[in-house]
């Protein structure tokens, strides 16, 4: 009677765990995402601040928040969305950090970003604040959307923590059409757009001191 009993549970067991693993196969699989990226990518190196150069030190900043990860955000008629199976390949806002030091390095101008912890001397401080990195459905659900990226800029000096300059920046991308191939570029263009007149802007307001 005890073996029996014992069989009986061990085929119960059994059966309830058939069962599970047949719900489980059952279950919908999830469609693999898109990667994309916008920018270009730079090695983390410590800067060099040479003679006639000037340091501006990069302090953290805030980048809009239902935008900062890693899917795309879009507006249609006031109602936020995100773009189905697309990702960044890393957070957005990882994406334009490492945008903002490659137009710097890119640039032949007199500043040279220091992050924070390099030693170079740093007579200023540049904060870029992302208000808006968002796709807008402005023409219809089936139109081709335009990519808005609006930075507010903000440089003061480590002497006195007086404002040096203060300035909103903004880009307004056409996409080719509604394709996420067509979206994703002109995200790209509208990166390079917006920090191509920051980095001229900081270049003019950030003078070496004497």
């Amino acid at each position: 009677m005890i073996r029996s009993s014992a069989l009986l549970r061990l085929a119960a067991v059994g059966a309830s765990a058939l069962a599970l693993s047949a719900c489980v196969s059952l279950l919908p699989k999830t469609k693999p995402a898109h990667l994309y990226r916008f920018g270009q990518p730079v090695a983390a190196s410590t800067v060099d601040v040479a003679v006639g150069d000037v340091g501006v030190l990069r302090t953290n900043a805030a980048f809009q928040r239902e935008s900062a990860g890693d899917r795309l955000l879009t507006i249609t008629n006031g109602k936020a969305a995100y773009v189905a199976e697309t990702r960044w390949v890393a957070p957005a806002a990882v994406l334009w950090d490492q945008a903002v030091v490659a137009a710097f390095d890119a640039d032949p101008g007199p500043v040279r970003l220091v992050a924070r912890g390099e030693p170079a001397p740093t007579p200023y401080i540049l904060r870029l604040d992302v208000r808006n990195f968002e796709t807008h459905y402005d023409r219809g659900a089936k139109g081709a959307p335009l990519i808005v990226v609006r930075v507010r800029a903000a440089m003061t000096s480590t002497t006195d923590r007086g404002v040096v300059g203060e300035k909103m920046f903004e880009a307004r991308v056409r996409a080719g059409d509604n394709r996420v191939s067509a979206i994703v570029p002109a995200y790209d263009r509208a990166v390079g757009d917006v920090l191509s007149e920051v980095v001229a802007w900081t270049n003019a307001n950030a003078k070496p001191k004497t």
